[in-house]
């Protein structure tokens, strides 16, 4: 109870209290004149003058009501509870003061924790004053708690609902940052990597053949293009919100394009196999980025390594995916590292419902391994 009550005590004010508006000055507008016919048309209304005068006195707290909630509680509180002073213990409120339900519910819906808990004791001593003195029948009393405490209730609803609502879209921020990472270290990292191999190859082989120099700036230039373009593409997203385009139309045919571009390093072999009609457009686009990542770690990191072969196969509710090389079966990393390339395959595949896992193969060389359902939708 003590924890509950000190994080109430702390919690902030929410951010970005929205200043006054047009419809804020409508509104006083509109509550003046109610007091000024309300003065007119109630014979019965006692020192209508001062009531009237009282009541317009208080409306301008609206204006503050949001960026200065408890002062305001407390000048309406505070004047309401005086004025009967001056009236020899007369009540001299006017029904146009129910305005200050607004107040009550900006202070549970824009202040904080100590602004409210304050304003809380504020508004209960001023309603204990007129029982205590008279002015105000029991029965009366706890009409008008229950009418101000459903005004607070409605602020405090409001305000948690928005602070819901503010971490769904930091929830919405933090994955679509995600993917974009995925994205990034998925497609424009293995452009950067495919450059950086082939221009070690060629600087390798340029003594003995003149000829690597050009063709590693072809590949590179080729490969800069693509990375470039796909680079383009995520901006568009971040800056014009746009959807993204990153390799549009990516699918398991192309993961064929692996093996087709001439590079230097191990040797590339896909095979597919099974029907491929009717897999879903994520489910392709997941197979091909897991197939690429595995295949630029795998050029990367695979010592020795002559062969990767990457195996496709379709089945009745699921497609399997394997890629392996014949490298040196690499030590295994300290447990709770994985690499991006790894989080990042792990994740494609759960966001569909599969699995990707990835480990030594038993006796040479590493193997990705990933099972996708055929239908999964995009998530």
């Amino acid at each position: 109870m003590e924890g509950f009550l000190r994080s109430v005590w702390l919690e902030p004010s929410p951010p970005n209290p929205p200043h006054r508006v047009w419809r804020d000055w409508v509104l006083v507008a509109v509550l003046v004149s109610l007091a000024l016919v309300e003065g007119i048309v109630r014979p019965d209304l006692p020192w209508r003058v001062f009531a009237v005068l009282l009541t317009i006195a208080l409306v301008p707290t609206l204006l503050w009501r949001r960026t200065r909630p408890l002062p305001m509680v407390a000048i309406v509180f505070t004047a309401t509870n005086l004025a009967p002073l001056f009236t020899g213990g007369v009540s001299v409120e006017t029904n146009t003061l129910g305005f200050v339900l607004i107040v009550l519910y900006a202070l549970f819906r824009w202040g904080s924790g100590r602004e409210t808990v304050t304003g809380l004791a504020i508004m209960l001593v001023g309603l204990a004053i007129p029982i205590v003195s008279g002015r105000l029948r029991f029965p009366d009393a706890i009409g008008a708690f229950a009418i101000a405490f459903a005004a607070s209730a409605l602020g405090g609803a409001f305000r948690y609902r928005s602070r819901a609502r503010m971490r769904e879209l930091d929830q919405v921020k933090l994955l679509e940052r995600e993917q974009l990472a995925r994205e990034l270290h998925d497609s424009v990292a293995h452009h950067v990597s495919a450059m950086a191999i082939r221009a070690q190859a060629g600087l390798a082989t340029s003594a003995n053949r003149p000829g690597a120099a050009t063709e590693a700036l072809q590949v590179i230039e080729a490969e800069a293009a693509r990375a470039l373009s796909e680079m383009n593409a995520m901006v568009r997203v971040l800056r014009r919100g746009r959807p993204a385009e990153l390799e549009p139309g990516r699918g398991i045919a192309d993961v064929r394009e692996l093996a087709d571009r001439p590079r230097a390093g191990p040797s590339v072999e896909v095979e597919i196999s099974g029907d491929l009609d009717g897999i879903s457009p994520s489910v392709g686009a997941a197979i091909y980025r897991i197939a690429q990542e595995s295949v630029t770690n795998a050029r990367r990191h695979a010592r020795n390594a002559t062969r990767i072969e990457v195996r496709i196969a379709a089945g009745d509710a699921s497609v399997r995916l394997w890629v392996s090389d014949n490298g040196d079966t690499p030590t295994a990393r300290p447990a709770g590292t994985p690499g991006y390339g790894l989080v990042g395959m792990a994740e494609r595949a759960g966001l569909l419902g599969g699995t990707c896992e990835a480990g030594p193969t038993p006796g040479q060389g590493w193997t990705v391994t990933a099972v996708l359902p055929r239908s999964a939708a995009a998530s």
